[in-house]
């Protein structure tokens, strides 16, 4: 079965069909135990679905765009313990990268994916540690954080001098016997872990242990953690906490690992919020795109890049329960203002035009071109 491909013309006629839903809205159901705000949710359709591989269990997304214009989508399968690499405009499954072991090259529990120029860094949650590879060929270029890391998952990095980066890595270690148990307040400290990467002139990779960072108080601790990600123009990183059990929101630090105080709205999420990316426009401005981790079907939340306030949200017809998701906002074959990839209940892929959220939400126009 090939994946589902929706072309413009196919488009103009769902919507057309679907006038309703697209400019009707619908209250999100409260999820218990504790209620929530129904905000707006709109339809935008997938442009496609990537044939579905259970065994996989997908979890985070990045791009690369080749020497030849192609666009690529790399997924960590976490079971399977490999990258997964996909046609990024069509959703086609490309090849396979990896297997289960410790040595270079291989992945124990891929999680977090990042990709700074032409390498990608992956997070192995069970081997504790950061690998790089180098694209196209995915060779093996180093690995970092083995004697700091616990139990990481997610990753973010900035460039902060040329070759020089800043990687800031998300450490959900927990307790028990069945791992559930969140450690003490006074441990929570460490919930993100920094280091600074550079690259010398031969390729060769070198790195640092920057120290860790974290919240402690009752109210604003980070409990469970996976997905961060950051924006240098208002020095602000946004921080997933997925414990239900106490507010599942996202918190903002700034760079130097400080909580602002400030968590996006609360009760903006009725499940789990999961992944974080952001959405920067032609003029400056731009949206948080995050994911609410419902079923049947995965709710994106849009929040304004400066302010954090609510600015729209829409759902698929097909996404749910959506873990990872990447923002890839430059031109594509398919796309040409760009796309928002999401992962589709740990078995697929799925893809929406930027354009297309953009016309739904009634977003800037500087977003849409």
């Amino acid at each position: 079965m090939t994946p589902r491909l929706f072309f413009p013309a196919a488009i103009a006629i769902a919507l057309a069909a679907l006038t309703s839903s697209c400019s009707t809205t619908r209250p999100v159901a409260p999820a218990a135990p504790a209620p929530v705000a129904t905000p707006e949710v709109r339809t935008v359709l997938e442009r496609y679905v990537s044939d579905e591989s259970p065994q996989d269990e997908l979890d985070s997304l990045a791009t690369w765009t080749t020497e030849d214009g192609a666009t690529w989508l790399i997924a960590t399968a976490k079971s399977t313990h490999r990258l997964v690499v996909f046609d990024a405009d069509t959703g086609k499954r490309l090849r396979d990268v990896g297997g289960e072991g410790t040595a270079a090259g291989q992945f124990n529990r891929p999680n977090g994916i990042a990709v700074y120029g032409d390498y990608v860094f992956v997070v192995e949650r069970d081997n504790h540690r950061v690998q790089v590879l180098s694209l196209p060929d995915f060779a093996p270029v180093g690995t970092f954080g083995t004697k700091e890391l616990r139990s990481p998952y997610g990753l973010w990095l900035t460039e902060t001098e040329p070759g020089e980066l800043e990687v800031y890595v998300t450490d959900s270690f927990m307790y028990g016997k069945k791992f559930d148990e969140v450690p003490p307040l006074a441990e929570l400290d460490q919930r993100v872990r920094r280091f600074r990467v550079q690259f010398d002139q031969a390729g060769r990779l070198r790195s640092s242990y920057a120290g860790s960072f974290g919240d402690t108080s009752p109210d604003a601790a980070l409990r469970m953690v996976e997905s961060i990600a950051g924006d240098p123009g208002n020095d602000r990183l946004l921080i997933a906490d997925e414990d239900r059990r106490h507010e599942s929101t996202l918190r903002e630090y700034s760079f130097s690992g400080k909580y602002t105080g400030r968590s996006l709205p609360q009760d903006s999420f009725g499940a789990e919020a999961e992944g974080v990316a952001l959405w920067s426009c032609a003029d400056g401005s731009g949206y948080w795109i995050a994911v609410d981790q419902l079923a049947p079907l995965t709710i994106f939340h849009l929040f304004d890049r400066t302010t954090l306030q609510p600015r729209g949200s829409f759902e698929g017809e097909t996404t749910a329960h959506t873990d990872g998701v990447a923002l890839h906002a430059a031109s594509t074959r398919t796309f040409p203002n760009g796309a928002l990839f999401a992962v589709h209940d740990d078995k697929s892929v799925t893809a929406f035009d930027l354009a297309e959220v953009a016309r739904v939400l009634q977003l800037s126009s500087s977003c849409a071109q």
